[in-house]
């Protein structure tokens, strides 16, 4: 009864699930209106339709779903292939089956780009990795091959160069290959032959399989002129031969070609890691815009000569020109970020947005143009099969193509491609102009270098030099010296094409001497890196800002040279002008950091790159009046903050032997940075604590604190990161590295100087545990509230000032240390808070000492005239410190008498304090 029941229920819901007689007719004949579709547009489907009538049955029923990699693999094994010819003949069957189901679902609009060069990519790797696997099966006779050194099986490494390397692979294209294998050697069978003439054989056999044209076609036409020495190179090579051959034979070109490179078998990552120090230069690489300009010159070229310029492809504003624009960002700056060692195209112009390179709309545009572009190359290739990007002449095709574009006529089909490629042209000729053709003045300047060079510097004296015989003089020592005669020859070329720009330019300033004195210091030092003068000679609008800031600033101009890396950053002001996001910066050093893996030097010199280029930034912002002092006191204390905390997490992580996931440690800053008054050149007052029950907790921490001073202390080809000081922790220069917070707390409490307390003052929890962090300002806090011996520590706190004056005498120039002047507010706030927290305890708040000045007013402690005449001495006078720093210039006096006033009521506040 209960197993008719459950019969009779499957058969009512297989009834309810089957469609009714009509249904399926309408439903068949959908199907057949797709496929119908699909061979009016292309001949090459029809004809195999034709001579394959099952095979347009099948397209039919399975259009509606993407064909994967898992039914490829699926449909060759079923079939068990004994031979060449059987596998060959299984995999030509496979193509046309694909083929016949992408070409259906594009026509009707049943996929995308995406989904047509995944297919076809996959299509490829299957097809090579199922080859490769039955010819690579070893055999008693040749046995297999074995490296000599490691005396381990080798295997061969199938490179998809090209579109195929990309993943983005034309449904009629030719797949780029090159053949790797990792150790020369023999094989162990009864006949053992060179593991080089194996792989020969290997590669000859896959060539043939798949790219022969037999009854049944090809799989894909198979190019291998990517390799070493082209067609007159060896079809297979070693790893040891093509290292030596990308050292000493690798072209620009070849660069680039590699940036798509990728293993479809064997040993991924011994490759790449031999390949990319080829592609990616450590630095950022500004002779790419050459190299890449020239090929393109040498494209466009052989497009007019053989008439192609309806070459979707390789015509103006066309598919080459787009891929362009992402790959010569790869090259000049995929060394340094990883994220664009990436080989799709779309995906590069992406990350090319995430990174500021390129605007967004303009970026929307170039991938709408690309995926039109894409589209079309494809349905012309869907008309024969043919590996043609060449618009159709023909009348009916180009119909065919306007239709299955969605275009009603040719005439509204070609009027938006030439939108597209006329866009596409604009943004390429941007990016690749010549440098002659950006003007820095309205025009271009046919001066040469030899002209400032001779006997007469008139002409030096007519543009506005003060000191015109020293300039020529300057310009002679640097144009005949050692350093310029041993420069590569595209160094010197590249430097006589900068120097009369820069003479222009830095005559345009009120200090032109200063400015371009400073400016050939800055060529001297770059005058053997090609990149940067590429970067100066590519980039002729960078040569203005770049004398503006060495003609402002000594200090900046002496970064700069010290750190031309930096010279990148003059490449787009709205990056230099940009308020930082700490926060979302931060995400991206560690992101930057992540890629670099185990690497410890290339993870300190990024560190060292990141926190170099805010400081640029800064400084920029700083130079052009954007910034107030305080705020930039606040942006470098951030920056610093996120250096140590990014530090301790580094070498934490590298740290062997750890007994917890994350240290209990905490960085506490003092002085400048505890107050967050910080300047570019200021050091960092540092203590470190700790709060960890492991018996050798001490030990492990002060390992562990001496490591995270190392990576921010020392000297890489990077530069430096900070100098620090670490005499304020408990003891000084006598006490231990790192203290507990129980020592620590002790130590405040019963053995510190008043000196040390009025140091607690301006000292704030930075970085690490957060708890500890907590505990500290507890502690702090506690200790700055205690009651004290006023008088006593009145005399204590001016007979402390009364020593420093005696090493630094108050001169009327000296802003710090005059008498009214920054010592003395910082001095008077000190003992306020040090005297009177313990019935006030908001004055421990770490506000700063303008803020603080208003609290102690608030309180009767000084009076409100005194607080405001303190604060806006000890603004200007800080702003006068900076600005003296900043421009190297003499002090002005004026403003110091300027603001006498302040300073003879802060006096008067320190007599009624202290006297």
């Amino acid at each position: 009864m209960n197993h008719h029941h459950k019969a009779r229920s499957t058969e009512n819901c297989n009834h309810l699930n089957t469609p009714t007689p009509r249904a399926q007719k309408m439903n068949d004949m959908s199907e057949l209106r797709q496929v119908n579709a699909a061979s009016q547009h292309s001949r090459y489907l029809k004809n195999l339709f034709l001579r394959h009538p099952h095979l347009a049955t099948r397209t039919a029923q399975e259009a509606t779903h993407v064909f994967t990699r898992e039914q490829m693999l699926t449909q060759l094994n079923a079939s068990n292939c004994q031979n060449e010819e059987e596998l060959s003949q299984n995999l030509r069957s496979l193509r046309q089956t694909v083929m016949a189901r992408l070409i259906t679902r594009e026509i009707n609009g049943l996929s995308d780009l995406n989904e047509v060069v995944t297919t076809t990519s996959e299509l490829a790797e299957v097809a090579i990795t199922t080859a490769l696997e039955f010819l690579s099966q070893p055999n008693e006779r040749l046995g297999e091959p074995i490296g000599e050194e490691s005396g381990e099986r080798q295997e061969l490494i199938v490179v998809g160069m090209g579109k195929l390397g990309g993943r983005e692979l034309n449904v009629s294209s030719d797949i780029d290959l090159i053949f790797v294998y990792p150790e020369d050697g023999n094989t162990n069978g009864i006949k053992s032959i060179s593991n080089h003439e194996y792989f020969t054989q290997i590669g000859k056999k896959l060539i043939r399989i798949i790219g022969d044209t037999t009854a049944d076609g090809f799989v894909f036409r198979v190019d291998m002129r990517l390799r070493p020495f082209g067609d007159s190179g060896p079809l297979v090579t070693s790893f040891a031969a093509l290292e030596n051959y990308l050292l000493t034979q690798g072209r620009e070109w070849e660069r680039y070609a590699w940036i798509k490179g990728r293993a479809l078998s064997g040993d991924a990552k011994g490759l790449m890691d031999l390949v990319t120090p080829f592609i990616y230069r450590k630095y950022l690489d500004y002779g790419a815009y050459h190299s890449m300009r020239e090929l393109h010159s040498q494209i466009r070229r052989e497009v007019a000569r053989k008439d192609r310029f309806d070459n979707v492809k390789l015509g103006p504003g066309g598919i080459r020109e787009i891929e362009f624009i992402g790959q010569v960002f790869q090259l000049i700056r995929g060394g340094r970020n990883k994220a664009l060692q990436q080989r799709p195209t779309q995906v590069v112009l992406n990350e090319l947005v995430q990174q500021g390179t390129l605007p967004s709309d303009v970026v929307a545009q170039l991938q709408e143009a690309y995926v039109f572009l894409r589209n079309i190359e494809h349905r012309i290739m869907y008309l024969d099969d043919a590996q043609t990007q060449m618009l159709p002449t023909n009348p009916d095709d180009k119909i065919r193509l306007a239709s299955s574009m969605g275009f009603n006529d040719w005439e509204s089909f070609r009027h938006r491609l030439d939108e597209y490629r006329s866009f596409v042209t604009i943004q390429f000729d941007q990016i690749f102009a010549l440098p002659e053709q950006t003007t820095l003045n309205g025009g271009v300047t046919e001066t040469h270098i030899d002209h400032y060079l001779d006997e007469d510097a008139s002409r030096l004296s007519q543009l506005g030099f003060q000191n015109p015989n020293d300039i020529q003089r300057r310009l002679n020592a640097l144009h005949d010296g050692s350093k310029y005669k041993q420069m590569p020859d595209r160094c010197r070329q590249r430097l006589d094409a900068i120097l009369p720009s820069l003479v222009i330019i830095a005559a345009e300033f009120n200090n032109p001497d200063l400015t371009l004195t400073r400016l050939l210091d800055l060529l001297e030092a770059i005058g053997r890196r090609e990149s940067y003068l590429a970067l100066l000679a590519e980039h002729p609008q960078a040569l203005k800002r770049l004398a503006g800031l060495y003609s402002a600033s000594p200090w900046v101009s002496e970064y700069l040279t010290r750190h031309p890396i930096l010279l990148d950053e003059l490449l787009d002001f709205r990056l230099l002008h940009q308020s930082p996001d700490w926060k979302a910066l931060g995400e991206q050093l560690r992101s930057d950091i992540q890629a670099l893996h185990d690497d410890t030097e290339a993870r300190m010199d990024c560190l060292r790159h990141f926190q170099h280029t805010q400081i640029f930034r800064l400084v920029s912002q700083d130079l052009a009046e954007l910034l107030p002092l305080e705020t930039l006191s606040d942006h470098l204390s951030d920056l610093a903050d996120l250096i140590l905390s990014v530090a301790v997490e580094e070498v934490w992580r590298d740290l062997p032997n750890k007994h917890v996931e994350h240290p209990k440690f905490a960085i506490i800053g003092y002085g400048k940075l505890g107050g967050k008054e910080l300047g570019y050149a200021s050091d960092l007052d540092l203590v470190f604590l700790y709060e960890d029950e492991h018996p050798n907790a001490g030990d492990i921490y002060a390992r562990f604190a001496k490591r995270v001073v190392n990576w921010l202390t020392s000297m890489t080809s990077a530069g430096q990161l900070y100098d620090i000081d670490l005499r304020l922790r408990p003891n000084g220069t006598s006490g231990l590295l790192v203290s507990s917070m129980e020592a620590f707390e002790q130590y405040q409490r019963t053995a510190a100087w008043v000196w040390e307390h009025q140091a607690l003052t301006r000292a704030r929890y930075c970085t690490g545990d957060i708890q500890i962090g907590q505990k500290f300002t507890g502690i702090r806090n506690s200790i700055l509230c205690l009651e004290r011996d006023t008088p006593a520590l009145r005399a204590e706190v001016r007979s402390m000032r009364e020593k420093m004056l005696e090493t630094h005498p108050a001169l009327p120039n000296d802003v710090k240390h005059l008498r009214g002047g920054i010592v003395d507010i910082e001095f008077i706030m000190q003992f306020l808070i040090l005297a009177y927290s313990a019935q006030h305890p908001d004055l421990t708040a770490n506000l700063g000492n303008i803020a603080l000045l208003d609290t102690a007013a608030k309180h009767g402690l000084i009076s409100h005239e005194a607080a405001q005449h303190a604060r806006v001495a000890y603004r200007a006078l800080r702003r006068l410190q900076h600005t003296h720093r900043l421009n190297g210039s003499q002090l002005d006096i004026s403003k110091v008498e300027a603001i006498s006033t302040e300073l003879e009521s802060v006096k008067a506040t320190w007599r009624s304090l202290f006297e």
